[in-house]
Parts: structure tokens; C-alpha cells; sequence
């Protein structure tokens, strides 16, 4: 049996208040050590991941630059996955949660690819929830699969890419060769109380410059694609899920047409006809 680590990243987590802890604890149970890189926080993150409790969990305490802006989500990223002992990776962000119900076939899917070495990474579908807990952003903008899963021996330079959202492979970023699994994350980032969302706009200012900053944006704009949610949470994140559920200032403004939504119509359009997703941007190739 291969042996797995799993690693992420930290910084703030209670300010941004990132479901880090059931993050984490999703993972464990198909990892031999979970690392994770805790930046240098305004607030107590370091011992909300110390209380976690697990031998398996192990801490860098680091000083992320932020002066980097966005690529020092990436550059955090590899140091976490540079200090990983075992030949595969399971990745997760802080607001993120893999669900049990896919856990497993992620593990054995591990297992399977480590003989196959055209497979460098794996595929998790994703579900974005957006403005709570019973909404998911399905458009094209919004990925439905990424790598949450890698090769980390180092000659093959498998390294974060851009904002560490996917893996790329050597200096010229190379698509990672990955082979899809039926695992699920659930990603949360938009469906946090309303004051963390601010917390993540007046963030998303600093290191994202080039995206649109106008201050008379809604927090939580109208578009496309919003469908209702119907499934069952992973159970990890319900404690969290429950402290969070109702929030009178967390609210999607009304809806709202603008010209670029045009483009997602008609994607959407003839992805429902013929199951192809035109646009899509990937990080990976599938195997």
C-alpha cells in the first residue's frame, strides 16, 4: 500500500472564518500525515489547528509575503507540499471539505494510479456553494473538477498553479496528465456569514488588483446559473454548517441582466444538450 500525505494552507482563519477544521478532518482518515502550512494569523488560527488533536497533523509555522499577492497562495502551497514525506498528495484549501461519501474511492483511486505512471494527479467534481448552504454556482466560470490529488516525487516538478487553485508541471506549466474519480468537494469560500465575505472582498483587493473593484458592487451579485441544493452536506462540516445556517445580512442581490451573462446561457445551453462544456479552462488533461 502506497502511503498518502495530505497538505494545505492557513492564514486567518478565524477572521475569514474558513471551515479549516473540518477541512482537515476530511482528509484524515485516507492520509498517514496531513501537513499544514499555518501562516503567521491576526487571530488564533494556529491553535484552532493545534486543537484538532491528531499525531498525524503536522504544523509549519511560516511568514507568508504578502506582498506577492496571488502567488502567495501558490508559493505557500508547494512549501506544504515540499514537506511532505509520502510518494502522494491530497490537497484540500481551507474552505473546502471532501465528502465521506466519495472519500474512499479517492483512497483507492490513489492505490490504482501509483502503478500508471502516465496518471500524475487525480480528479475531484466539485459543488460551489454561493450566498449559503442551499445554493451551488454551476456556470461555466465555475470549475466542476480539479486536481486534488498528485505524484509529489520531485523529479517530476508538479508545482501550484497561478492562485494554487490546480497543479501544473515543470517550469513551462505543462497541463497535468489526471484521471477522474468520483470523489466530491464542496467548496464553501461563498457561502461564509456575511462579515467573513467582506473579510475575503477587502482581502481579494490586495492580492487581486486587476479584478473588478467597484465599491458599489453588491456582496453577493445575482448570476446565472444559481441552482437550488438538494443533497446532504459531509458530516464534518454540519457542527460548522448549523453555527452558520441563518444570516439576515447574507443575502444574493436581486437578479439583475448583464450583456456578459449572454455567454453563459448559451454554454449552459449546449452543455445540457450535448453534456460538452464549451470554455471550460483546465489545469489538467484527462488520462
Amino acid at each position: 500500500m502506497v502511503k498518502v500525505s495530505g497538505f494545505t494552507i492557513v492564514r486567518n482563519a478565524i477572521k475569514l472564518d474558513f471551515p479549516v477544521e473540518a477541512s482537515i478532518r476530511s482528509i484524515l482518515p485516507i492520509c498517514d500525515e496531513v501537513v499544514v502550512n499555518v501562516g503567521r494569523s491576526e487571530d488564533d488560527t494556529l491553535d484552532l489547528v493545534r486543537s484538532i488533536g491528531d499525531s498525524r497533523i503536522r504544523i509549519l509555522e511560516t511568514e507568508w509575503d504578502m506582498s506577492r499577492r496571488n502567488a502567495v497562495l501558490g508559493r505557500e502551497t508547494h512549501r506544504a507540499m515540499q514537506a511532505c514525506t509520502h510518494p502522494w498528495g491530497v490537497y484540500i484549501q481551507a474552505d473546502e471539505v471532501l465528502h465521506e461519501r466519495g472519500r474512499e474511492q479517492l483512497a483507492s483511486a490513489i492505490q490504482a494510479a501509483d502503478g500508471d505512471p502516465r496518471i500524475e494527479g487525480l480528479l475531484v467534481k466539485y459543488l460551489h456553494f454561493y450566498g449559503g448552504f442551499d445554493t451551488v454556482a454551476t456556470h461555466r466560470r465555475w470549475y466542476r473538477r480539479e486536481v486534488r490529488a498528485v505524484r509529489l516525487a520531485a523529479e517530476l516538478d508538479i508545482r501550484p498553479y497561478q492562485g494554487a487553485q490546480g497543479f501544473r508541471v515543470g517550469p513551462k506549466y505543462r497541463r497535468i496528465r489526471a484521471r477522474l474519480t468520483g470523489a466530491e468537494m464542496f467548496h464553501y469560500g461563498w457561502a461564509r456569514p456575511a462579515q467573513a465575505l467582506r473579510e475575503k472582498r477587502d482581502l481579494g483587493r490586495t492580492m487581486y488588483p486587476w479584478r473588478d473593484a467597484d465599491v458599489n458592487l453588491p456582496l453577493l451579485a445575482w448570476m446565472p446559473g444559481l441552482e437550488r441544493f438538494q443533497g446532504t452536506h459531509p458530516a464534518v462540516a454540519r457542527p460548522w454548517i448549523e453555527d452558520r445556517y441563518f444570516d439576515p445580512d447574507r443575502v444574493i442581490a436581486p437578479r439583475k441582466f448583464r450583456w456578459r451573462f449572454i455567454r453563459y446561457y448559451l454554454s449552459t445551453a449546449i452543455e445540457r444538450h450535448t453534456g460538452i462544456r464549451v470554455f471550460e479552462f483546465r489545469n489538467y488533461k484527462t488520462v
